[in-house]
């Protein structure tokens, strides 16, 4: 039971270490993967800790304190637990760090989470009672700011806890005002932060790393001197995908430097190489600092969304994982002696400083092009059999070798094959049973903006009109997000668009869809996606609220359609489909010397999963308005009216046919 702080100040002079960040997985078979994927990330990368996200408002508390406890008890993994205080009664905020003390952990980062509503909490159109602590007190009042959870740990625990804050080297982009960025007048409530208590500062993504390294002296030169010992942790996220990095960037306003950017961008129509050019671009990162002098050990926290491959290059290729602390057996020796090199870090294409680094040798070519295989890595159960190693004849401890589990990470061999089989995450709608499945940050049911942008955006809706007009307008481009996507549409909608909007006129309001697509080239600029020289292929499937009413129509009319497929459910949990057992594949893919990739699937497990969260969006959009408002009555309302509806047309040589049927 280690603090954070004190793990790092028994670390030798000069040394480096890393961490990892997790979030809990959205079905119950993404956290048994999970499980065996943290395992084998345990013994192959061995981080001097992990942290455990929190979602908006507690909303994943019981999951993440699930997590947190197999982190530090069952994996042994020292372990830092996020806690966000806004929007929580104090009373989940005592009953957490009661539960995080008695699993034993001793470390918290605390954050602010969304803006408080206070006054905004209703239900059922009627404003809430406050939350109570035990003294008939306000429990809420106390937690406005991150400063008020820093002080409520010391004041009620004492020096029990290591406390991590957050901090932003670009600035805290609050009130979704990009402009307002600045990290200056960030610095007097950093400083406050850890007067109050904080142990230790993580920072936000970045990938601008002239900017952490004045932010980094910002910090140490601040005249108090508060700031100058404290362990700065900075925070990288291995690049995944294209579109991930620029909904990452988007959210959290942090700035890509423009050599990084035409790097991406040059690849961005092949996800391997978008892959193999991040792993290139993070590598240079970790370089880089590690070359700017500091007091105390360097670390690196990487933010995984609970993939494992990229991070596990990265890693290695840096040659952050600590030596082992049992006696080394021969499979380990061999990996050390293996003089093969992963590819090369770029160290001349510049990344707004990062570059001529030198770098040591690196090894394990062969598993740079291992692929993700869409199939369950399955958990030893009382259902399974399986031998004991001397009757399979495999040596015990080489299955469980640092060196075996890393190789595992980065993809090499069949079980690499199956560790890595959701490396292409598609968000929700990617394979249920992966980790990373759903939301990209773990951090729950979310708007993503704040008040005063949400009203900017969506202005106060008073009739069913008004929001037609809202999801009309982000679909013809004029609106930039609408409550269930914060970005505009993908190029390929455009394919679309004049089906979507006559859907979206008549009340059927979208908020997913693609076209089909018949063997177009992988590299294509609008529709292509995966390795070079394949070719891609997609079912045309669209998603929708529908009134009640008319969605009992149009189900009567899919049902006399052999070819269409759908799942639909509502607000109360009542839940229809075509087929109750349906595997629906929608996206996939043939490349060259590979098997089928199927990133995107489309099945009950997910959809469902999908569907409370949906309806959740509605009232969190309902809580931006003053109770009992128009506005709020009326998205309450539509919440309670509406089905959501996913039908997939299976014919994807017929591209028009699901459209005819629709708007017939």
């Amino acid at each position: 039971m280690e603090k954070i702080t004190d793990k790092i100040a028994a670390l030798p002079e000069g040394a480096n270490y890393f961490s990892l960040e997790f979030f809990p997985p959205k079905t119950a078979m993404g956290s048994s993967n999970l499980q065996t994927r943290l395992d084998r990330m345990a013994r192959g990368l061995r981080p001097l800790f992990v942290t455990v996200t929190w979602g908006a408002g507690g909303s994943t508390a019981s999951k993440s304190l699930e997590l947190a406890e197999i982190c530090q008890r069952q994996l042994g993994l020292t372990t830092c637990l996020h806690l966000t205080c806004t929007n929580m009664s104090r009373s989940l905020v005592d009953e957490s760090l009661e539960e995080a003390k008695a699993i034993g952990i001793r470390n918290i980062l605390a954050l602010r989470g969304d803006p408080p509503r206070q006054d905004e909490y209703f239900e059922d159109g009627k404003l809430a009672e406050p939350p109570q602590d035990g003294n008939g007190e306000d429990g809420e009042a106390d937690f406005v700011w991150a400063i008020d959870l820093v002080r409520y740990i010391r004041r009620r625990y004492g020096d029990y806890f290591c406390v991590g804050v957050a901090a932003y080297p670009e600035g805290h982009a609050d009130e979704s005002y990009p402009e307002a960025q600045n990290a200056e007048r960030d610095l007097p409530f950093l400083v406050e932060k850890v007067k109050a208590g904080a142990d230790f500062i993580m920072t936000q993504l970045f990938f601008d790393v002239t900017a952490y390294e004045r932010f980094e002296k910002l910090l140490r030169e601040e005249p108090s001197g508060v700031l100058r010992d404290v362990p700065i942790i900075p925070g990288l996220m291995p690049v995944q995908s294209y579109q991930i990095l620029r909904r990452t960037t988007k959210l959290s306003h942090a700035k890509v430097p423009t050599n990084i950017l035409r790097r991406l961008e040059e690849v961005k129509g092949d996800d391997e190489a978008v892959k193999q050019t991040g792993v290139a671009v993070v590598s240079e990162i970790v370089e880089r600092l590690r070359t700017v002098p500091s007091n105390i050990p360097r670390g690196f926290h990487f933010y995984t969304l609970n993939l494992e491959k990229a991070v596990a290059f990265i890693v290695q290729r840096c040659e952050l994982i600590p030596p082992s602390t049992t006696t080394p057996n021969i499979e380990d020796s061999l990996a050390v002696d293996d003089s093969r090199d992963l590819p090369s870090v770029n160290g001349t294409s510049g990344m707004n400083g990062v570059n001529g680094t030198t770098h040591r040798p690196r090894r394990r070519e062969s598993s740079v092009n291992s692929d993700p295989h869409n199939r369950v890595i399955v958990e030893r159960g009382s259902n399974s059999f399986e031998a004991d190693a001397e009757e399979a004849g495999i040596p015990k401890e080489k299955i469980a070798s640092r060196a075996t589990n890393l190789a595992i990470s980065e993809g090499e061999g069949s079980l690499g094959r199956e560790a890595t089989w959701d490396d292409y995450p598609n968000g929700r709608w990617g394979d249920a049973r992966s980790p990373a499945f759903g939301e990209i940050d773990g951090y729950g049911v979310s708007l993503h903006v704040s008040i005063p942008h949400a009203t900017r955006l969506w202005g106060y809706p008073m009739t069913v009109s008004d929001i037609s007009t809202i999801f009309t307008r982000h679909v013809s481009g004029e609106l930039s997000a609408i409550p269930w996507s914060e970005e505009g549409l993908n190029e390929e909608t455009n394919e679309i668009q004049p089906q979507l909007l006559r859907l979206n006129q008549k009340g059927w309001w979208s908020v997913a869809s693609q076209p089909a697509l018949n063997g177009v080239k992988s590299d294509d600029v609008r529709f292509g996606w995966g390795p070079k020289n394949g070719f891609v292929f997609q079912k045309a499937f669209v998603e929708l609220f529908i009134p009640s009413a008319e969605w009992k129509v149009l189900r009567e009319k899919l049902a006399s359609q052999e070819d269409i497929s759908y799942f639909a459910g509502n607000a109360d949990g009542e839940f229809s489909a075509s087929d109750r057992e349906a595997v629906n594949a929608v996206t996939w893919g043939a490349f060259p010397g590979k098997e089928i990739i199927t990133p995107t699937i489309i099945e009950p497990l997910s959809f469902k999963a999908w569907l409370e969260e949906a309806f959740a969006i509605w009232t969190e959009w309902a809580r931006v308005y003053p109770p009992n408002s128009a506005s709020a009555r009326l998205l309450t309302e539509v919440k309670k009216d509406r089905w959501l509806v996913n039908i997939v047309h299976h014919g994807y040589v017929e591209p028009e046919r699901i459209w005819e049927n629709l708007l017939d």
